[in-house]
């Protein structure tokens, strides 16, 4: 049940978090922000239900939480750099990499769905 909460909760975070790039493409900052600020409550949610699933921690699971906490980080960044009319190049390459990584991390250990299996 917790995974599904966090899966759930990632996946509506993405979902908000490129709606809240659109909305500033288009010049809606009013939304822009309103979005933002219901993307952070999701951060929080992210954080809540990945640490009910640290119940087992071995090195890999240290790693997916730290490139968790990493992705969170470039999104907030991704999202304010881009309210200052800032570069964000960068940090989307990090955001990719580190998006594949948690996902592959996600997938291979233990917990969580095994969709090759």
């Amino acid at each position: 049940m917790t995974t599904h909460a966090h899966i759930t909760a990632w996946l509506i975070s993405l979902i908000l978090f490129f709606v809240a790039i659109n909305l500033h493409k288009n010049g809606k900052i009013k939304g822009f922000k309103i979005v933002h600020m219901v993307l952070r409550v999701f951060y929080l949610l992210i954080i809540a239900t990945g640490s009910m699933l640290l119940f087992i921690l071995t090195p890999l699971y240290i790693l997916k939480i730290i490139v968790g906490l990493w992705i969170i980080t470039l999104l907030e960044l991704i999202l304010i750099r881009t309210a200052k009319n800032k570069r964000t190049k960068v940090l989307w390459y990090q955001f990719v990499f580190a998006f594949l990584l948690v996902l592959y991390l996600g997938l291979r250990l233990p917990l969580g769905f095994h969709p090759f299996a």
